[in-house]
């Protein structure tokens, strides 16, 4: 019944699914680069010829993977479409970007609006890519037959199994959490957003990091979506496990900034609190990640 009713859902609804599973595409390939102030810098220092070159080069790019996948669950191959769905996973790629750099602090009504139009486009870029490349590497599941029910699956998982899944959850978001963090916790753009950022922006963050975390799992349907709602363990529930995973790559995030001694026993809660929360969300899209791979 649900399978049917999935079928005729709204073309609405239908849209909506794509844009959900554009936008997580998006923030999965394009989340790392936000926190490079190299690409702030130039985006604010483009000219607008340069500024022109980038939205054309990367309006190409992305009309050829969308000419071979794209992001949608039905694969769109006449030029036309491909055309309007590079203009639509631009648009995605610009809204994603310019709202993680307004949670960062790095877009204020204090900064130029050329300015803002360079910091915004120039990373839009991976941003529309990983909208254009979300079907082809990550998969769509969301309509795929369940599998038929057995008495196996239907009869009560123990205390052990439970633990083991849970463990495995654990494991794949700490992985995936210091393969996307490892790389951002030693730089130096982690205590500059700090420096920025004040307690209502952080709670966005919270919220941010939570809500694309759970669309990344359970709402696109990358890889397979409906085997990670039937997975048994102690969190398997979408909110409860959602929480859980957030709190392991706050985990992990500690662990990276102390390692590379970004903080210190000596430092005050409050900087390990903003910086946590800050290399937070990277990890937590990271830790998303990695549960899709298990």
């Amino acid at each position: 019944m649900v399978l049917a009713k999935r079928r005729h859902q709204s073309p609405w609804a239908t849209e909506l699914n794509d844009i959900v599973r554009g936008a997580c595409g998006g923030f999965l390939f394009g989340i790392p680069l936000l926190y490079t102030m190299e690409v702030w810098w130039i985006g604010s220092m483009a000219q607008p010829p340069k500024i022109m070159m980038a939205i054309a080069g990367t309006f190409v790019a992305v009309f050829w993977l969308n000419r071979t996948e794209g992001f949608r669950k039905k694969r769109r191959l006449r030029p036309y479409e491909a055309f309007t769905d590079t203009v639509e996973a631009m648009a995605i790629g610009l809204v994603c970007s310019a709202f993680v750099l307004l949670l960062l602090r790095e877009l204020t009504f204090d900064v130029p609006l050329r300015e803002t139009l360079g910091k915004v486009i120039f990373e839009a870029v991976p941003f529309a890519l990983g909208v254009a490349l979300a079907g082809q590497f990550l998969g769509d599941t969301r309509d795929a037959e369940p599998p038929a029910p057995d008495e196996r699956s239907q009869a009560k998982v123990d205390a052990a199994d439970s633990l083991n899944a849970t463990l495995a959850d654990i494991g794949a978001t700490l992985i995936g959490a210091i393969v996307i963090g490892f790389n951002i916790s030693p730089t130096d753009e982690i205590p500059m957003l700090a420096a920025a950022v004040s307690p209502p922006w952080l709670l966005g963050i919270i919220g941010a990091s939570l809500l694309i975390s759970y669309g990344i799992v359970f709402e696109a349907g990358f890889s397979d979506q409906r085997k990670r709602r039937q997975q048994q363990g102690i969190f398997q529930r979408p909110l409860s496990e959602t929480v859980m995973s957030y709190l392991v790559s706050l985990a992990a995030a500690v662990m990276m900034l102390w390692f590379f001694q970004r903080l210190t026993l000596s430092d005050p809660w409050t900087m390990w609190l903003e910086q946590t929360l800050l290399l937070g969300l990277p990890a937590t899209i990271g830790g998303a990640a990695g549960r899709l791979a298990i």
